[in-house]
Protein backbone atom coordinates (compact mmCIF):
# COMPACT_ATOMS: atom_id res chain seq x y z
CA UNK A 1 0.00 0.00 0.00
CA UNK A 2 1.05 3.72 -0.35
CA UNK A 3 3.34 4.80 2.65
CA UNK A 4 4.39 7.97 3.88
CA UNK A 5 7.91 8.26 3.01
CA UNK A 6 8.97 10.51 6.33
CA UNK A 7 7.67 7.73 8.34
CA UNK A 8 9.48 5.14 5.80
CA UNK A 9 12.98 6.29 6.24
CA UNK A 10 12.67 6.24 10.46
CA UNK A 11 12.75 2.30 9.63
CA UNK A 12 16.98 2.44 7.91
CA UNK A 13 20.02 3.44 7.83
CA UNK A 14 21.90 5.07 5.04
CA UNK A 15 24.92 2.69 4.25
CA UNK A 16 27.05 1.92 1.20
CA UNK A 17 26.51 -1.90 -0.84
CA UNK A 18 28.69 -3.34 1.33
CA UNK A 19 26.69 -2.49 4.18
CA UNK A 20 29.10 0.22 6.02
CA UNK A 21 27.06 2.48 7.47
CA UNK A 22 27.17 6.06 6.30
CA UNK A 23 27.77 8.72 8.94
CA UNK A 24 25.84 11.71 9.20
CA UNK A 25 26.73 15.16 10.58
CA UNK A 26 30.53 13.98 11.16
CA UNK A 27 28.93 11.65 13.63
CA UNK A 28 30.58 8.16 14.58
CA UNK A 29 27.71 5.54 13.10
CA UNK A 30 29.20 3.29 16.06
CA UNK A 31 27.94 5.55 18.67
CA UNK A 32 25.61 4.31 20.68
CA UNK A 33 23.85 7.77 20.70
CA UNK A 34 24.04 7.51 17.07
CA UNK A 35 22.58 4.43 16.59
CA UNK A 36 19.25 5.51 18.05
CA UNK A 37 18.73 8.31 16.27
CA UNK A 38 16.15 7.83 13.74
CA UNK A 39 16.67 8.76 9.85
CA UNK A 40 14.46 11.95 8.89
CA UNK A 41 13.54 12.92 4.99
CA UNK A 42 15.70 16.09 5.59
CA UNK A 43 18.83 13.85 6.78
CA UNK A 44 18.61 12.61 2.60
CA UNK A 45 19.88 15.80 1.54
CA UNK A 46 22.90 15.04 3.78
CA UNK A 47 23.66 11.90 2.01
CA UNK A 48 27.11 11.74 -0.19
CA UNK A 49 25.87 11.47 -4.02
CA UNK A 50 26.19 8.41 -5.70
CA UNK A 51 27.75 6.53 -8.15
CA UNK A 52 27.51 3.86 -10.77
CA UNK A 53 30.59 2.30 -8.82
CA UNK A 54 29.12 3.39 -5.30
CA UNK A 55 25.58 3.07 -4.74
CA UNK A 56 23.86 4.84 -1.35
CA UNK A 57 21.39 2.73 -0.15
CA UNK A 58 18.62 3.31 2.77
CA UNK A 59 18.79 -0.29 4.41
CA UNK A 60 16.31 -2.07 7.06
CA UNK A 61 16.53 -1.93 10.64
CA UNK A 62 14.53 -4.93 10.74
CA UNK A 63 13.93 -8.08 8.72
CA UNK A 64 12.17 -6.83 6.21
CA UNK A 65 10.88 -10.39 4.90
CA UNK A 66 8.62 -10.71 8.10
CA UNK A 67 6.24 -7.90 7.14
CA UNK A 68 6.69 -5.00 9.57
CA UNK A 69 4.15 -2.74 9.68
CA UNK A 70 6.02 -0.06 7.51
CA UNK A 71 6.71 -3.07 4.50
CA UNK A 72 2.97 -4.00 4.70
CA UNK A 73 1.24 -0.18 5.29
CA UNK A 74 -2.06 -1.83 6.01
CA UNK A 75 -3.59 0.62 7.56
CA UNK A 76 -2.94 3.37 4.20
CA UNK A 77 -6.53 2.53 2.94
CA UNK A 78 -8.42 5.30 0.73
CA UNK A 79 -11.55 6.97 2.20
CA UNK A 80 -14.67 5.54 0.92
CA UNK A 81 -15.94 8.78 0.39
CA UNK A 82 -13.18 11.09 -0.31
CA UNK A 83 -10.68 9.13 -1.82
CA UNK A 84 -7.85 10.46 1.18
CA UNK A 85 -5.04 8.51 2.44
CA UNK A 86 -4.28 10.57 5.34
CA UNK A 87 -1.28 9.17 6.22
CA UNK A 88 0.63 8.50 2.70
CA UNK A 89 1.22 11.95 0.80
CA UNK A 90 1.67 11.67 -2.96
CA UNK A 91 4.74 14.03 -4.62
CA UNK A 92 3.91 16.66 -7.28
CA UNK A 93 6.34 17.96 -9.38
CA UNK A 94 5.58 20.41 -11.78
CA UNK A 95 7.89 21.85 -14.89
CA UNK A 96 7.08 24.91 -17.14
CA UNK A 97 7.97 23.77 -20.72
CA UNK A 98 6.96 26.80 -22.22
CA UNK A 99 4.85 28.38 -25.56
CA UNK A 100 1.72 26.91 -23.22
CA UNK A 101 3.12 23.38 -22.44
CA UNK A 102 3.17 22.55 -18.22
CA UNK A 103 4.02 18.93 -17.27
CA UNK A 104 2.31 17.97 -13.88
CA UNK A 105 4.02 14.74 -12.18
CA UNK A 106 2.24 12.53 -9.90
CA UNK A 107 4.32 10.08 -7.92
CA UNK A 108 3.30 7.63 -5.72
CA UNK A 109 5.27 5.68 -2.80
CA UNK A 110 4.67 2.26 -1.74
CA UNK A 111 6.45 0.89 0.99
CA UNK A 112 7.39 -2.44 -1.18
CA UNK A 113 7.13 -3.82 -4.41
CA UNK A 114 5.85 -7.41 -4.94
CA UNK A 115 7.08 -8.78 -8.14
CA UNK A 116 5.33 -10.99 -10.39
CA UNK A 117 5.19 -14.73 -10.84
CA UNK A 118 6.37 -16.31 -14.06
CA UNK A 119 4.79 -19.36 -14.94
CA UNK A 120 3.60 -19.95 -11.30
CA UNK A 121 6.97 -19.40 -9.95
CA UNK A 122 8.03 -16.61 -7.91
CA UNK A 123 7.59 -13.63 -6.81
CA UNK A 124 10.78 -12.38 -8.15
CA UNK A 125 12.10 -9.49 -8.42
CA UNK A 126 10.80 -7.79 -5.00
CA UNK A 127 12.51 -4.76 -4.04
CA UNK A 128 11.97 -2.73 -0.70
CA UNK A 129 10.48 0.67 -1.23
CA UNK A 130 8.72 1.75 -5.25
CA UNK A 131 7.89 4.92 -6.66
CA UNK A 132 5.57 5.12 -9.52
CA UNK A 133 4.85 7.96 -11.70
CA UNK A 134 2.15 9.53 -13.88
CA UNK A 135 2.20 12.70 -16.32
CA UNK A 136 -0.51 15.37 -17.35
CA UNK A 137 0.63 17.23 -19.91
CA UNK A 138 -1.71 20.99 -20.25
CA UNK A 139 -1.78 23.10 -22.96
CA UNK A 140 -3.02 26.54 -22.20
CA UNK A 141 -4.30 25.17 -18.98
CA UNK A 142 -6.47 22.12 -20.63
CA UNK A 143 -5.01 18.05 -19.80
CA UNK A 144 -3.85 16.95 -23.30
CA UNK A 145 -1.93 13.49 -22.30
CA UNK A 146 -1.85 11.60 -19.70
CA UNK A 147 1.40 9.25 -19.16
CA UNK A 148 1.66 6.35 -16.60
CA UNK A 149 4.61 4.70 -15.53
CA UNK A 150 5.04 1.27 -16.17
CA UNK A 151 8.30 -1.40 -15.36
CA UNK A 152 10.89 0.78 -16.23
CA UNK A 153 8.62 2.08 -19.46
CA UNK A 154 5.00 3.45 -19.58
CA UNK A 155 2.38 4.36 -22.17
CA UNK A 156 0.89 7.50 -23.08
CA UNK A 157 -3.05 8.39 -23.92
CA UNK A 158 -5.15 11.28 -24.78
CA UNK A 159 -6.49 12.60 -21.94
CA UNK A 160 -10.16 13.53 -23.45
CA UNK A 161 -10.18 9.07 -24.21
CA UNK A 162 -9.33 8.18 -20.73
CA UNK A 163 -11.94 6.93 -18.23
CA UNK A 164 -12.82 9.49 -15.79
CA UNK A 165 -14.16 9.99 -12.08
CA UNK A 166 -15.05 12.14 -9.27
CA UNK A 167 -16.00 12.15 -5.41
CA UNK A 168 -17.88 14.29 -3.43
CA UNK A 169 -16.79 16.19 -0.39
CA UNK A 170 -13.29 16.09 -1.38
CA UNK A 171 -12.85 19.91 0.43
CA UNK A 172 -11.18 20.96 -2.93
CA UNK A 173 -14.04 21.21 -5.19
CA UNK A 174 -13.01 17.84 -7.30
CA UNK A 175 -16.59 17.12 -8.30
CA UNK A 176 -16.40 17.87 -12.02
CA UNK A 177 -15.74 14.40 -13.26
CA UNK A 178 -12.36 15.67 -15.05
CA UNK A 179 -9.95 13.27 -12.79
CA UNK A 180 -8.71 10.89 -15.00
CA UNK A 181 -8.23 7.45 -13.47
CA UNK A 182 -5.43 4.84 -13.64
CA UNK A 183 -5.47 1.54 -12.73
CA UNK A 184 -2.52 0.24 -9.99
CA UNK A 185 -1.57 -3.34 -10.77
CA UNK A 186 -1.31 -5.48 -7.85
CA UNK A 187 1.98 -5.95 -6.01
CA UNK A 188 3.93 -4.32 -8.84
CA UNK A 189 2.39 -0.53 -9.11
CA UNK A 190 2.64 -0.66 -12.33
CA UNK A 191 0.02 2.24 -14.25
CA UNK A 192 -2.67 1.12 -17.08
CA UNK A 193 -6.06 2.83 -18.21
CA UNK A 194 -8.15 0.07 -17.62
CA UNK A 195 -8.47 -3.45 -15.46
CA UNK A 196 -7.38 -6.40 -16.40
CA UNK A 197 -4.54 -8.63 -17.29
CA UNK A 198 -1.76 -6.90 -18.86
CA UNK A 199 1.21 -8.64 -20.72
CA UNK A 200 4.54 -7.07 -20.39
CA UNK A 201 8.65 -8.03 -20.97
CA UNK A 202 7.91 -11.79 -21.92
CA UNK A 203 6.02 -12.71 -25.11
CA UNK A 204 2.58 -14.45 -24.58
CA UNK A 205 1.59 -12.85 -21.80
CA UNK A 206 3.97 -15.23 -19.63
CA UNK A 207 4.79 -12.27 -17.41
CA UNK A 208 1.97 -9.94 -15.99
CA UNK A 209 0.39 -7.36 -14.05
CA UNK A 210 -3.17 -7.46 -13.46
CA UNK A 211 -5.45 -4.58 -12.20
CA UNK A 212 -9.32 -4.46 -10.65
CA UNK A 213 -11.47 -1.44 -9.22
CA UNK A 214 -10.02 -1.67 -5.86
CA UNK A 215 -10.03 1.31 -3.55
CA UNK A 216 -10.14 5.19 -5.22
CA UNK A 217 -6.77 7.16 -4.05
CA UNK A 218 -7.35 10.60 -4.41
CA UNK A 219 -3.68 12.13 -4.08
CA UNK A 220 -4.75 15.49 -4.69
CA UNK A 221 -6.07 15.63 -0.85
CA UNK A 222 -2.53 14.58 0.43
CA UNK A 223 0.28 15.82 -1.66
CA UNK A 224 3.71 17.48 -1.25
CA UNK A 225 4.26 19.96 -4.15
CA UNK A 226 6.79 21.38 -5.73
CA UNK A 227 8.85 23.15 -9.45
CA UNK A 228 11.91 21.65 -11.12
CA UNK A 229 13.22 24.48 -13.02
CA UNK A 230 16.61 25.60 -14.02
CA UNK A 231 19.12 27.42 -12.53
CA UNK A 232 21.59 29.57 -14.54
CA UNK A 233 20.18 27.83 -17.51
CA UNK A 234 22.08 24.25 -16.83
CA UNK A 235 21.66 23.34 -13.33
CA UNK A 236 18.34 22.19 -12.17
CA UNK A 237 16.80 23.05 -8.81
CA UNK A 238 14.00 22.22 -7.10
CA UNK A 239 11.61 24.83 -5.46
CA UNK A 240 9.32 23.91 -2.57
CA UNK A 241 5.98 25.04 -2.88
CA UNK A 242 2.71 24.90 -0.90
CA UNK A 243 0.87 20.88 -1.03
CA UNK A 244 -2.06 20.18 0.52
CA UNK A 245 -0.22 20.97 3.71
CA UNK A 246 1.06 24.47 4.04
CA UNK A 247 4.77 24.51 4.81
CA UNK A 248 4.85 20.67 5.16
CA UNK A 249 7.84 20.93 2.53
CA UNK A 250 9.93 23.32 4.25
CA UNK A 251 10.05 21.28 7.12
CA UNK A 252 11.22 18.17 5.01
CA UNK A 253 13.76 19.86 3.53
CA UNK A 254 15.60 18.94 -0.14
CA UNK A 255 15.15 15.18 0.30
CA UNK A 256 14.34 14.91 -3.41
CA UNK A 257 17.96 15.42 -4.11
CA UNK A 258 18.69 12.11 -2.54
CA UNK A 259 20.02 10.29 -5.60
CA UNK A 260 20.79 6.97 -3.48
CA UNK A 261 18.54 3.86 -3.58
CA UNK A 262 14.67 4.04 -1.47
CA UNK A 263 15.83 0.54 -0.24
CA UNK A 264 17.88 -2.64 0.58
CA UNK A 265 20.73 -3.20 -1.83
CA UNK A 266 20.22 -6.72 -4.07
CA UNK A 267 20.64 -9.47 -1.15
CA UNK A 268 23.20 -11.84 -1.94
CA UNK A 269 23.06 -15.05 -2.87
CA UNK A 270 23.96 -16.53 0.36
CA UNK A 271 21.47 -15.19 2.39
CA UNK A 272 18.57 -17.47 2.99
CA UNK A 273 15.87 -14.57 1.89
CA UNK A 274 17.65 -14.89 -1.47
CA UNK A 275 16.25 -17.42 -4.36
CA UNK A 276 17.28 -17.39 -7.84
CA UNK A 277 15.62 -18.17 -11.06
CA UNK A 278 16.04 -18.01 -14.93
CA UNK A 279 14.09 -14.74 -15.22
CA UNK A 280 15.36 -12.41 -12.01
CA UNK A 281 16.69 -12.77 -8.07
CA UNK A 282 13.75 -12.74 -6.00
CA UNK A 283 15.25 -9.55 -3.92
CA UNK A 284 17.04 -6.76 -6.15
CA UNK A 285 17.79 -3.39 -5.33
CA UNK A 286 15.70 -0.51 -4.28
CA UNK A 287 14.21 2.09 -6.77
CA UNK A 288 15.85 5.66 -6.86
CA UNK A 289 13.98 8.67 -6.34
CA UNK A 290 11.48 11.16 -8.70
CA UNK A 291 14.54 13.27 -10.06
CA UNK A 292 16.04 10.28 -11.84
CA UNK A 293 12.71 9.76 -13.85
CA UNK A 294 13.64 12.39 -17.00
CA UNK A 295 11.64 15.42 -15.62
CA UNK A 296 12.77 17.80 -18.27
CA UNK A 297 12.74 15.71 -21.78
CA UNK A 298 10.11 16.70 -24.27
CA UNK A 299 8.26 14.17 -25.83
CA UNK A 300 5.71 11.97 -24.07
CA UNK A 301 5.67 8.40 -25.93
CA UNK A 302 4.50 4.55 -25.38
CA UNK A 303 7.53 3.03 -23.52
CA UNK A 304 9.04 6.23 -21.97
CA UNK A 305 9.28 9.64 -22.00
CA UNK A 306 12.12 10.59 -24.57
CA UNK A 307 12.80 13.95 -26.31
CA UNK A 308 15.73 16.44 -26.20
CA UNK A 309 15.99 19.19 -23.03
CA UNK A 310 13.07 21.70 -23.37
CA UNK A 311 13.52 25.06 -22.01
CA UNK A 312 11.87 25.70 -18.77
CA UNK A 313 10.15 28.79 -17.18
CA UNK A 314 8.98 29.45 -13.40
CA UNK A 315 5.41 28.97 -13.01
CA UNK A 316 5.69 31.33 -9.87
CA UNK A 317 4.93 34.75 -9.44
CA UNK A 318 6.97 37.91 -8.89
CA UNK A 319 6.68 37.27 -4.94
CA UNK A 320 7.44 33.45 -5.94
CA UNK A 321 4.52 32.25 -4.79
CA UNK A 322 4.04 28.92 -5.94
CA UNK A 323 0.56 28.52 -8.13
CA UNK A 324 0.56 24.95 -8.03
CA UNK A 325 -2.63 24.34 -6.47
CA UNK A 326 -4.87 26.91 -8.77
CA UNK A 327 -3.27 26.18 -11.85
CA UNK A 328 -2.69 22.08 -11.78
CA UNK A 329 -4.52 20.41 -9.31
CA UNK A 330 -8.25 21.10 -11.31
CA UNK A 331 -6.99 17.58 -12.82
CA UNK A 332 -5.81 15.84 -10.49
CA UNK A 333 -5.15 12.02 -11.31
CA UNK A 334 -7.39 9.39 -8.85
CA UNK A 335 -5.77 6.13 -8.27
CA UNK A 336 -7.16 2.72 -7.79
CA UNK A 337 -5.09 0.53 -5.73
CA UNK A 338 -5.96 -3.46 -6.91
CA UNK A 339 -6.68 -5.54 -4.27
CA UNK A 340 -4.08 -7.56 -2.02
CA UNK A 341 -1.16 -6.22 -1.05
CA UNK A 342 -0.79 -3.48 -2.99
Amino acid sequence: MPYNIEKYVQNFKPTWRNGTTINIDGKDPEDPDYKTQKLHLRDLEKLPNSTPDEMVFLTSLQDFDKDPEFITGKHNIPNYYTGEIKDAPAVLIVTDKGNGWVDAYWFYFYSFNLGPFVMGFGPFGDHVGDWEHSLVRFYKGEPVVVWMSAHGGGGAYFYKHMEKESLEKTGVGFSNGKQPVIFSARGTHANYPSTGQHGHDLPYAILSDFTDRGGLWNPALNYLAYTYTPEDGIELKVIQANGSHPFREQEYGDWLYYDGAWGDPKLDPADERQHWSPFEWKYIDGPTGPLTKNLVLANVQNGGISGVVATLGDIYNMVKVCLIRKEITVVAVYTRISRALG
